[in-house]
């Protein structure tokens, strides 16, 4: 349910709200147990594993004001606040498992995560125009992010005295900026058409802080399928950034249009940096243009990334483990090769073909390159053999609760090749009908480009410890999604009635694993959405349906299923929970 009104604030204002909430229950499209360490079980064979969509209870408020007191000062403010509860499974407990007491569930259990978000957000500020034709813009913006974690589970090391029920911990995620821009408009005698030009300046504010859980969530082997952080972990982490830019446009004849900008950054934690860009469009003729760019990218390292500790039950190969996160600063990362964070650096380009052959056509095509280097991202996950786990004791680590452990790491270079084309028609029937079509196709390919070397401590340690594996190298942080991407969409408006369709066909994609021989390809896909609208005086009733043949990806083969557990594979660009079909009512006044 949602909805939106709008309200007059005297002769010179206006404020607008709406609301949403939301009740989504679970889905579950998960198979039956066979893995082998189930057999004996009291659930052999059944479904018990939760795999879909979770449950959610969502809440959402917004606004948006202005008031304007003269052309010289008009006040705007805008934000909003949501809440949503939600609830996720681990995987499934067996009877027989180590990770469960009989005593206290005979048939085994499904380990319940419930999390609550909230995300609140708040800028306000003040605009208008100055003397000699310039305009200002001052504004302040808060925002914050929490994120609690509570679980149903047990934690096996405290036996029959285990609690159900967990408080895992909070996440918090904070900024404050203050934004001053200033803009107006140059004419040179040397230059044809004026120069638009825009300054300004910033300050960012950046928080996060973990709260530690409850002690019996995070006590020796800690709650089964979400540990919680631990009183080690918890901590209170900020920073803040500096930053001036510069931005300038302007037409260089009546057919070629520039633009250039500089922005200067000064990060308390990862030290200065200047970025830029250059763009320019050149008409040929009103129906054809060619445009394109060039930019550079400079990216800090989040708080969370530097700081974030964490286990949770993963899949990795075919064997659920309990899996540890580090930041990259931490002793258990360090121990096993990690090197402090570097900001990521980036390099962006385009070219573009616009085109407008018929007044209701127009036709875009663009290709696009952004190489990253030093990329941010998590290690492969490194499954702790004795001889690992014996190394890290002896080097001050306690309480391994966890089999594999993985951290924050610019270990790798990728690059990002593309093309984007978009065709749009537009066309109106001599009886009235309206008729808009959209056609689209995209093509997206990323390799990494250069690997780091493995730490010599982890070629040590084992032969199979390599931070960057194959299945990080080549899907993970390469293609995970299809390289192509084609869509048709149409609306036909015609009296009191509209019609939707939308045609998207998702090209093949791979899941690739560490060893090649369990890689496995999925079949491309065609998927229909429809919807039909029905408007009677103020009342809008609407019908539909999304996927509406009910499409299923194929199922994963044996190798990721987790013994016939999870189905489908968690990369499908359309999801594994089917036909969604709905009604809605929309009364405008």
């Amino acid at each position: 349910m949602s909805g939106n009104t709008g309200f007059a604030l005297g002769d010179n204002g206006t404020l607008n709200l709406s609301g949403e909430g939301s009740n989504n229950d679970y889905t579950n499209r998960a198979g039956d147990d066979l893995r082998t360490s189930s057999i004996g079980s009291t659930t052999y064979g059944q479904q018990v594993f939760r795999q879909g969509e979770p449950q959610t209870h969502e809440g959402k408020l917004q606004y948006n004001a202005e008031y304007s007191f003269n052309d010289a000062a008009e006040f705007y403010s805008f934000g909003g606040y949501s809440k949503r509860r939600g609830e996720t499974a681990a995987f499934y407990r067996p009877s027989n498992a180590s990770n469960n007491i009989a005593a206290i569930y005979p048939n085994g259990y499904l380990p319940l995560i419930n999390g609550t978000l909230e995300d609140t957000s708040l800028v306000a500020g003040l605009r208008g125009e100055l003397a000699d034709d310039w305009h200002y813009d001052v504004s302040a913006n808060y925002g914050k992010n929490t994120y609690e974690l509570h679980t149903k589970t047990i934690n096996t090391s405290l036996g029959l005295n285990t609690p159900r029920s967990f408080y895992n911990g909070t996440l918090t995620n904070d900024q404050k900026q203050l934004s001053f821009d200033l803009s107006r408009e140059f004419s040179a005698a040397w230059l044809p058409h004026p120069v638009s030009v825009a300054f300004g300046a910033e300050y960012l504010r950046q928080g996060y802080q973990i709260e530690a859980g409850q002690a019996e969530s995070y006590f020796q082997t800690g709650s089964s399928g979400l540990g919680g952080f631990r009183a080690a972990d918890a901590g209170s982490y900020s920073r803040h950034n500096f930053a001036q830019y510069l931005d300038v446009e302007t037409n260089l004849t009546e057919k070629l249009g520039v633009s250039a900008a500089v922005r200067h950054e000064d990060y308390s934690d990862f030290g200065s940096n200047v970025s830029g860009s250059l763009s320019a469009r050149y008409d040929f003729t009103p129906q054809v243009a060619l445009r394109g760019s060039v930019s550079t990218g400079f990216r800090a390292p989040s708080l969370a990334q530097q700081n974030f500790t964490f286990t949770s039950s993963q899949l990795i190969g075919n064997t659920i483990q309990e899996a540890g996160t580090f930041p990259a600063g931490s002793n258990v990362a360090q121990l096993l090769g990690a090197e402090d964070l570097k900001p990521e650096k980036s390099r962006n380009y385009s070219l573009g073909l616009v085109l407008q052959p018929l007044d209701s056509l127009t036709v875009t095509a663009d290709v696009y390159r952004i190489d990253i280097q030093d990329r941010i991202s998590l290690s492969s996950n490194l499954v702790l053999n004795n001889t690992a786990i014996n190394y890290l004791r002896s080097n001050g680590v306690g309480d391994i609760n966890y089999t594999s452990a993985r951290y924050f790491t610019n270990a790798t270079d990728t690059s990002t090749d593309g093309v984007d084309l978009v065709a749009n028609y537009r066309y109106q029937f001599d009886n009235g009908v309206r008729w808009n079509s959209t056609v689209g196709y995209n093509y997206n390919h990323t390799k990494v480009t250069d690997v780091k070397a493995n730490p010599a401590i982890l070629d040590q340690l084992g032969v199979n410890l390599v931070r960057v594996d194959r299945r990080e190298r080549i899907g993970l942080l390469g293609d995970t999604t299809p390289q192509h991407k084609l869509t048709l969409g149409n609306d036909l408006t015609f009296g009191n009635w509209a019609l939707h369709s939308n045609l998207v066909r998702y090209g093949e994609f791979t899941s690739y694993q560490a060893d090649k021989v369990n890689d496995q390809t999925f079949s491309a896909a065609w998927l229909l959405d429809l919807a039909v609208d029905y408007t009677l005086k103020n009342w809008v009733f609407t019908l539909g349906g999304d996927n509406i043949t009910d499409k299923y990806p194929e199922k994963l083969n044996d190798f990721s299923s987790s013994g016939g557990n999870l189905a489908y594979s968690t990369f499908s660009p359309y999801g594994y929970s089917g036909a969604f079909y709905y009604g809605k009512v929309t009364y405008n006044w």
